[in-house]
C-alpha cells in the first residue's frame, strides 16, 4: 500500500528515529509498503521518518537501468561500520524535498551492516549510487536532510520554495 510522502519543513523529518528491537508482521508490511511507496514515487530510496513513522527502516533499490532486474533491499537498523577516505560528489534530491537538487559530498564507499526483512544480519560494500543513497537514507534516521550539508543561504532558498510548495499542496 502506497504512504503519504512527509514534504520539509516538517518536524517529524528532524528527529532521531529508535532502533528495531523486533521484527514484527507490522514492520515487514512497513517496509513493503515504503517499497511501493519509492517505487511509485519514484525515488531510489525512501527513510520510514519520510511517511511518518520514527523507527530505523530503509528501502533502497538503485538499479536504474532499463531492463536491469531490480534490486530492493529492506534495511531495519543499518549503520555505516567504515567509510572510505576518497569521496564523491553527487546530485542529490529527496522524495521529502520534491524538485530540489543540490550537490552533496559523501565518502564514495561505505561498508553497511543491518538486519534483513528475515531478521538475518547483512553486511555489504556500497559504492557509486548505492553507497550516497544509503548514506542519505541512514541521514534522515538521524533526522538530517541532503540540504543540511548545504551553505546557510542555498538551504534557507530550498526551505522556502518548499514552504511555497506546501502552502500551494493544502490550497488543491
Amino acid at each position: 500500500m502506497k504512504r503519504p510522502i512527509l514534504y520539509h519543513p516538517d518536524p517529524r523529518l528532524k528527529k532521531a528515529c529508535t532502533a528495531v528491537d523486533d521484527l514484527t508482521d507490522d514492520l515487514r508490511q512497513l517496509a513493503d509498503d515504503m517499497l511501493a511507496t519509492m517505487y511509485e514515487a519514484p525515488g531510489v530510496g525512501l527513510a520510514a521518518p519520510q511517511i511518518g513513522v520514527l523507527s530505523r527502516l530503509v528501502v533502497l533499490d538503485c538499479v536504474k537501468e532499463d531492463g536491469e532486474k531490480p534490486r530492493p533491499l529492506i534495511m531495519f537498523n543499518p549503520q555505516i561500520v567504515a567509510a572510505s577516505e576518497e569521496l564523491n560528489t553527487y546530485e542529490e534530491g529527496c522524495l521529502s524535498i520534491p524538485e530540489q537538487f543540490a550537490d552533496v559530498t559523501r565518502p564514495a564507499e561505505v561498508e553497511v551492516t543491518w538486519i534483513d526483512r528475515d531478521g538475518n544480519e547483512q553486511r555489504e560494500g556500497m559504492k557509486g549510487l548505492w553507497a550516497t543513497c544509503v548514506q542519505h537514507e541512514i541521514d534522515h534516521l538521524e533526522g538530517k536532510l541532503f540540504i543540511d550539508y548545504l551553505k546557510p543561504l542555498k538551504r534557507q532558498m530550498i526551505t522556502r520554495k518548499m514552504v511555497k510548495f506546501k502552502r500551494e499542496l493544502a490550497r488543491g
